[in-house]
């Protein structure tokens, strides 16, 4: 090509405004501008990252402490668990001696009042029947006596019975 042909060719001016460009921006330094707000970029992700495993480690640090807890709350509800089921089956047989007792006292009681109720009745049967006799005995003894002798061996009589039924 000659010369002056060159001029007029597209990729001459391609790459002559190209050389201008990368020019311009050596110039006015925007390699140096990149690489900062890359490394500023870089920066802020470091950061970010730094903050994110400093966040894990204390939600790692958590869960553990969680864990934890939920071990120390099932084994104290295990103990109340077991603390109540031998309160309940103490109560329970509490209770039922209590109960058994109870019971025997107030059969005791009935028993007792049994025996007093068939003293009393055996001791008014007796009674009537002693005051049957001496009765008739005075019937008897006072029709076939009579005068004070027949008195008199009466009311003896009458002693002796009422002495030896009592």
């Amino acid at each position: 090509m000659p010369e002056g042909e060159s001029l007029f060719n597209p990729e001459f001016w391609v790459g002559v405004a190209f050389l201008g460009f990368v020019a311009l921006l050596i110039y006015y330094k925007v390699p140096a501008m990149i690489s900062k707000a890359l490394d500023a970029r870089a920066d802020g992700v470091r950061k970010d990252l730094e903050e994110a495993r400093k966040l894990r480690d204390e939600a790692a640090s958590l869960l553990a402490d969680y864990k934890r807890r939920q071990a120390n709350a099932q084994s104290e509800a295990d103990a109340i668990l077991t603390r109540a089921k031998q309160e309940t089956a103490a109560l329970a047989a509490e209770t039922k001696a209590g109960l058994t007792e109870m019971l025997q006292r107030r059969t005791k009681l009935a028993e007792d009042k049994i025996a007093r109720a068939q003293d009393q009745a055996t001791a008014e049967v007796r009674a009537a029947a002693i005051d049957a006799a001496v009765g008739a005995a005075h019937g008897v003894l006072a029709g076939k006596l009579s005068g004070t002798a027949g008195h008199d061996l009466v009311n003896r009589s009458i002693g002796d019975v009422k002495a030896r039924l009592s």
